[in-house]
């Protein structure tokens, strides 16, 4: 059914006509955004925050690629953690310790993707001669968020749109030189419109024939 179709994706050429990533997805009506990908290879210019939380031995900024989307647009969501100087949290898969976690909510119309963690450091804690794996100062967590591409979707959305909020919550321990602050955990949301797909015609005199 699908033989001979374009398979819309992206290359990254840097300033020496050398490819340096590609972006392709599998399925034809699953599209990153332009700024989705612009997300991905400059952190720092392809986010709109959207809010700033005040949580305990931490700052957090809320980030998103995009404000809107159509059935079968991916779009990044970001925490970005901001931790103060001699702070630290676990990463993912230290034992013994609780690991920062991003748990986002279940959202019928909208697939979720693994979320990502930047690489961690090796902290030694010579108290018990042990290394454990961390993440100190300003670090970021994105997970990309695909919006459904089916019919029955598409015809739910009406001529306007309708609103989705994708919640969750942010769980991690806070550790300094010498305390280790109890476990803890703070709410997150993202908000995104989701439009109907444009299903107007080309003109007559430039379609097909």
């Amino acid at each position: 059914m699908q033989k001979g179709f374009a398979r819309p994706g992206y290359f990254f050429i840097d300033r020496n006509g050398i490819i340096r990533e590609k972006f392709f997805e599998a399925k034809y009506r699953e599209r990153l955004t332009g700024n989705s990908i612009i997300s991905k290879l400059f952190p720092e210019l392809g986010q709109e925050v959207t809010e700033t939380v005040e949580a305990p031995h931490l700052q957090l900024a809320l980030e998103q690629s995009d404000a809107t989307g159509v059935p079968g647009t991916r779009v990044t969501i970001v925490a970005e953690v901001r931790l103060p100087p001699d702070v630290h949290v676990y990463a993912p898969g230290a034992q013994g310790y609780k690991p920062i976690h991003l748990v986002i909510e279940a959202v019928p119309q909208m697939e979720l993707k693994p979320a990502v963690y930047p690489a961690s450091k090796i902290l030694y804690l010579p108290a018990i001669m042990e290394k454990v794996a961390v993440f100190d100062g300003t670090f970021r967590i994105s997970q990309d968020v695909k919006v459904s591409s089916g019919s029955e979707f598409w015809g739910s959305l009406g001529k306007d749109g309708k609103n989705f909020t994708i919640a969750g919550k942010l769980e991690y321990q806070a550790c300094d030189k010498t305390i280790c602050y109890l476990p803890t955990s703070v709410p997150v949301k993202w908000e995104l419109h989701v439009f109907p797909l444009d299903r107007t015609r080309a003109p007559v005199d430039i379609r097909h024939k």
